[in-house]
């Protein structure tokens, strides 16, 4: 299928001053990295000015017209520091990753700025670890994919082509520095991943990715010693499964040089684990851990554990406590190449939950925030919906684990308790789609999830800004309308789904569209407890006490129905419909409202967009209105479903007397 270049697109002639003046690279090129780095600076000065530098393998003397690539010592991994002066411009670091980085830093600034002239830009990325998990599965399938199918996998074969060449491009475009292809639930043909069956194609695609600055993880399948029929057990304390692990990891690590490591879904919705043999997590992880550490592997471990056979009749077993449960009692038991992997919320993704309390609870653990631009329960790349500024939330919100330098971004960067095995990941949204993302504005999230990645510091409508000059040029009702519309989306969004953090209400399996009782009475442990009185989930002191998991201040806000933020109220408490919030406004009121506001909302939205045809290249014009138009449509559905079911369930009709069906 053929593909775009999304906002690698150097197809327009800059209005960047000096940008014309790079007429030649000083390099003294040494490795893949370097070599890439040339070539897109080449390919993008020639797109954006008319010209192709010249690659000169010699020191410029700091002198002449061009740009310098500079070896300098003492500076951190993967920094770098871009400076003009006198026409020459100038790209320090102190490896050939920051020589990337500001590579692709200076085509950004050349195809989003008036001038490159004094320029001076030191940045460092502040988390170690930047990494996308894909969910693709090997027959060429994409579980929660909405962008068409793998273009890692087709018919279980592995695939390496140009389309991976720009796919890496556009990562490492944006600081990303790992990725893991395949799907954490690991099945069939993924088995096998680590055999001689595929090594050859997965080492293919690590020499690829490692020529833009990205290492190469893959899923594991915990019982795979037991899969591919050579042990009975996947006990890690079995000798025998520890010995054969040993050997595999010497047969990976020596196919595939520079690889990463693994990633690994255990004990969770049907995924083997360390379970089945009457061990802990610590167990697994570690003995895993103990054989990658030779070859400098990382074993990441996610925290995505619960009880997926809950009885609805059950109103003590909460899953918003699995997570924390099952790993709290670990904390320093775990080697130091073990990262836990931890979910942003503490049940799966919603449009609004509070943060996972496992963030500020451990304390000698090494920990990864993940979050999700794939979105599962935002809309399906079919509704817009900029997850920038939720992701800013979350990095920014306190834990008080200490007096200072306590927010997950800091316990995440390593800042919090100076660990080096850290980092956030997003589970991917790219599809073979033309576009990449199915929805084109979707893109904005895997542009905003690797630079917020790099550099926390930026604000979403920063970042906003930069994706849309650097896919759609740089004209002001372009820049002002789509900056409009991303930073809109996700407040609407939530308006017209799920109130107060509710969350779910969607149809089961595969969570698109509106279904209140979808997940109500099911073993998935999703409810939201809706009576003719009230809704919401009692995690209180007199409930699941899920809300004490907290340190204070935070635990005792949450477990106050007076304290407790209205945003999150539901999530927290069973609260009746008649209960006043901060806004003056009844539970039940704020319902009916929010929901015609989001509908609202998305009709102006729609209207805005209309006025850029003519703006906007025809094709992309066209895929995102035909976006917008079955958003909303579907914007009313929900809106309808919720309203008239919380009608009928509480009888309260609305104080402004709207038509409800």
């Amino acid at each position: 299928m053929s593909f775009e270049q999304a906002w690698l697109n150097y197809t327009e002639r800059t209005s960047c001053e000096g940008a014309d003046r790079l007429q030649n690279i000083y390099a003294d090129v040494q490795d893949e990295l370097m070599r890439n780095s040339v070539r897109e600076l080449q390919l993008g000065l020639e797109g954006m000015t008319g010209r192709q530098p010249v690659l000169r393998e010699i020191s410029c003397n700091g002198e002449g017209n061009g740009v310098h690539f500079v070896y300098q010592a003492g500076m951190r991994k993967e920094s770098y520091h871009l400076y003009e002066k006198d026409g020459m411009v100038t790209i320090e670091a102190s490896d050939s990753n920051g020589i990337l980085y500001g590579t692709f830093a200076l085509l950004r600034q050349i195809r989003t700025k008036d001038t490159i002239a004094g320029m001076d830009i030191a940045k460092a990325p502040d988390m170690p670890l930047r990494m996308l998990n894909h969910w693709d599965n090997m027959d060429g399938s994409i579980e929660r994919g909405y962008s068409g199918e793998s273009f890692f996998f087709v018919e279980n074969e592995v695939v390496v082509d140009d389309r991976t060449v720009t796919y890496a491009r556009l990562a490492a475009s944006v600081g990303i520095n790992a990725v893991v292809i395949n799907n954490v639930n690991v099945k069939d043909a993924a088995t096998w991943l680590i055999t001689e069956r595929y090594l050859g194609k997965v080492r293919e695609l690590a020499e690829l990715f490692a020529g833009y600055g990205i290492k190469l993880f893959l899923s594991l399948n915990y019982a795979a010693p037991v899969e591919l029929g050579e042990l009975e057990s996947a006990d890690p304390l079995d000798e025998r499964v520890k010995d054969w692990w040993k050997k595999r990891m010497e047969i990976v690590f020596g196919e595939v040089p520079g690889f990463g490591g693994f990633l690994i879904k255990a004990d969770s919705e049907g995924r083997p684990g360390p379970f089945t043999y009457g061990r802990t997590h610590a167990d697994g992880a570690n003995m895993l851990a103990e054989a990658a550490a030779p070859y400098g592997g990382l074993i990441i471990w996610r925290c995505f554990v619960y009880n997926c056979q809950q009885d609805w009749r059950d109103y003590k077993t909460d899953r918003a406590r699995s997570g924390y449960d099952n790993f709290m009692g670990l904390d320093g038991t775990f080697l130091d190449n073990v990262i836990l992997q931890i979910k942003n919320g503490p049940m799966d993704f919603q449009v609004r939950e509070p943060v996972h309390p496992l963030f500020g609870g451990l304390t000698k653990t090494n920990q990864m925030l993940e979050v999700q631009i794939a979105q599962e329960y935002t809309g399906q790349q079919r509704h817009l919906c900029y997850l920038i500024p939720m992701f800013q939330e979350i990095l920014k919100f306190r834990t008080y684990v200490k007096e200072e330098n306590d927010t997950v971004s800091d316990i995440v960067s390593g800042k919090t308790f100076g660990q080096h095995n850290c980092g956030i990941a997003a589970v991917a949204n790219t599809g073979n789609d033309e576009n990449w993302t199915g929805h084109d504005m979707a893109a904005a999230n895997f542009y905003g999830f690797g630079r917020l990645a790099f550099d926390t510091k930026l604000t979403a409508e920063e970042i906003a800004g930069e994706w849309i000059a650097m896919t759609y040029g740089r004209d002001g009702q372009v820049m002002e309308t789509l900056t409009d519309l991303l930073m809109r989306s996700w407040p609407a969004y939530e308006k017209y789904t799920c109130p107060l953090g509710i969350g779910w209400m969607v149809n089961p399996n595969f969570h698109y569209g509106p279904s209140v009782d979808g997940y109500e009475y099911s073993r998935w442990g999703t409810y939201h407890r809706a009576d003719h009185e009230g809704l919401g989930v009692d995690r209180s002191h007199d409930g699941t006490g899920y809300a004490l998991l907290y340190r204070e201040p935070n635990a005792s806000v949450y477990d106050d129905r007076n304290k407790c933020p209205d945003e999150l109220l539901l999530f927290f408490h069973h609260m009746p419909y008649t209960w006043k919030l901060r806004s003056g406004k009844t539970v039940i009121q704020h319902i009916y409202d929010t929901h015609f506001e989001g509908v609202e909302m998305v009709d102006e939205m729609v209207e805005r967009f209309s006025k850029l045809q003519g703006k906007l290249p025809a094709g992309p014009y066209d895929r995102m209105m035909e976006r917008f138009t079955h958003q909303k449509e579907h914007a009313r559905e929900w809106r309808d479903q919720i309203n008239a079911y919380f009608w009928r369930k509480s009888g309260i009709s609305d104080e402004k007397e709207r038509e409800f069906y």
